[in-house]
This record gives structure tokens, sequence and C-alpha cells, in this order.
């Protein structure tokens, strides 16, 4: 099944998640594309051109900008509240948590430039926290994919959701392995690759990281690994973690994000009410990043493919 999933391309997500934005601003004319000064960045400028009537640059004022997004929504149009996801998630988690979670605003937080491989710009803008912050707010859906062709699919689903969402997506360009049109269901996990003796879910640029990994530990050390692409932080997939965790009996999170709070909380705790099973975390370490480029900061942070490769070693090891 791996083979389904090669590498036919590099771009960017956040290049994907502004064709989506092209597509929904010329199909739907209830989307709203607002953001904070960084319209270039979040890819934006054809939605501009096209539908300057329904784009609102709200300078850098991220608050301002979620509270208008919070009063668009009642008037029932889909706003799309864009930035950095440190300025999406952090700057502003008190209007957030107030005036979209608390009254269910139909309001689209999408943040790029999320993780370790936003690169040069260092510690002050590499978030780390911001999957744990908003899936911890009630009713809000988190969206984490993992390449070009799933942020656009995200992106579009997300249109067609009711209720406020969290969507997150990258700077670099990344490896396009997602065949396009792929179908994409929020909360329902795809699978990369099956296999029988431990199971890898992984989300985001680390889906990449772990196909790669898995390669590896069927060639190198016969360890057949089963892949999980967990897109969807919340609503999380408990059916396949469960299912596939039955399968396998040992168990690997990954993620750029940190271990406390994001991904691997969430699968540990399904894992620890259903069905008590050895995990390893693959994820940043209770650190703030640095300045460099991508791949070397991943490898730096413990989120190379090496690491993919020794934490699952290590879990299919612990079996009973």
């Amino acid at each position: 099944m791996l083979d389904q999933f090669t590498v036919t391309d590099k771009k960017a997500t956040r290049d994907g998640f502004g064709k989506a934005m092209s597509e929904l601003g010329a199909s739907n004319p209830k989307v709203i594309a607002m953001c904070a000064d960084l319209t270039g960045s979040l890819k934006l400028n054809p939605f501009q051109d096209a539908h300057p009537e329904r784009f609102i640059q709200a300078g850098i004022s991220e608050a301002n900008m979620i509270g208008m997004a919070a009063g668009l929504a009642t008037t029932g149009m889909i706003p799309f509240a864009t930035t950095f996801a440190n300025f999406a998630t952090g700057r502003v988690y008190d209007q957030i948590r107030q005036s979209v979670a608390y009254s269910h605003k139909n309001v689209k937080i999408c943040a790029s430039h999320a993780g370790l491989t936003l690169g040069e710009d260092g510690a002050t803008h590499q978030i780390l926290e911001d999957l744990g912050m908003m899936k911890m707010l009630p009713g809000m859906t988190v969206i984490n994919p993992c390449d070009y062709h799933q942020v656009i699919a995200a992106t579009k689903a997300i249109a067609d959701h009711h209720g406020p969402v969290y969507l997150r997506f990258g700077r670099p360009g990344w490896p396009v392995f997602i065949p396009e049109n792929t179908p994409f269901k929020i909360g329902e996990a795809l699978m990369i690759q099956p296999g029988t003796d431990v199971s890898i879910f992984a989300t985001g640029h680390m889906v990449y990281q772990a196909m790669e990994a898995v390669k590896i530990l069927k060639s190198e050390h016969s360890i057949n690994a089963e892949l999980v692409n967990i897109h969807t932080i919340k609503p999380l997939d408990e059916q396949a973690i469960i299912s596939s965790a039955t399968k396998t009996g040992a168990v690997v999170t990954c993620e750029e994000h940190q271990r406390n709070g994001g991904l691997g909380d969430s699968v540990a705790q399904v894992l620890s009410q259903f069905l008590p099973t050895p995990q390893e975390y693959v994820a940043v370490n209770d650190s703030f990043g640095e300045s460099g480029k991508p791949s070397e900061l991943l490898d730096k942070y413990g989120l190379g493919i090496t690491d993919v490769v020794a934490a699952a070693i290590k879990a299919f090891e612990r079996k009973a």
C-alpha cells in the first residue's frame, strides 16, 4: 500500500491552503478571508485579487481579527482568520476562548508557519504548544494535514463543517505524497501502510518522516510497521487507534509539537482507557526551538527519520 503514497513533488503546505482558498472564493460566496498583515505568507493574494469585497486585512491586530471573525460568523458568513500559528493561538487565546469557542462560532482559524520547520525565524515563532492549546477548548475541531494535497482537501472540508476549527500547516517546501483528490473526512484517520509489528501514528510533517522510517524498519530490521496518518487531532479517530494497537501490540506517536499535550497524549489517553499498550513518543521534549534549517532542527530535537526508527524498535521490544 505504501507504493500508493510516493513522493511526486515538493511544495509548501501553505501553498495548498492558498490554492484551496482561491477555489473556495470562487465556489462559496459566504467564505471571507481575513489576514493579519501576512497576505503573501498565507498565499492569499489570488483570493484578495479575485474577491476584494470578501478580503479583510486586519493588520498586526490579531485579537481584533478574531473578534471581527466571530462577529462575521453571526451574520452567516464563513470567516477564515489567518496568520502565523504562534499569533493565531498564543497571542489570541483569550479571544478564541471567549468569542469563538464558548459560543461555538463558525470561525476557521488557519495557521501557517507552525512547528520547528518554520526554520530560521527561531524559537519565538516556532510554536510547539498550539495543538494542545486548541484541542482543550470545548467544541474546537483541530486538524493538522501532512502535505500540499491534504491541506487543499482539509481546507475545503472545514468550509463545509459548521463550528470552530483550528487548521495547522507549515512554511517550507515539503514532499507531496498524498494522491490528488484523496478523500478527506474530518475525524477519520488515513491508513498509509498496514503492518503487524508496531503502530506508528503520525501527524503533519511527521507523516513523511514516519513513512521513510517504515521503509528502513522493514529493510534493515525486519519490522513490519503500520503507519496511520492522524490528520485530525480532535475529534480523534479512537477506533482506528484501538484497531491498529490491538493488531500490533506496540505504538509510536510522531508530531512536530511538544511531547506534553499533543497527539501522543491524546493517543495515550485512548489506550489507557481501552487498551493499555507500550507507547513511545517522537516529539519535542519540553524545549523551545531555535533558528536553523528545518531538516537540521528536526534531527536536533529528536524528530528525525532515525528517531522514528529508534522509537519503533523500542516500542516493538517492549511488547510482552
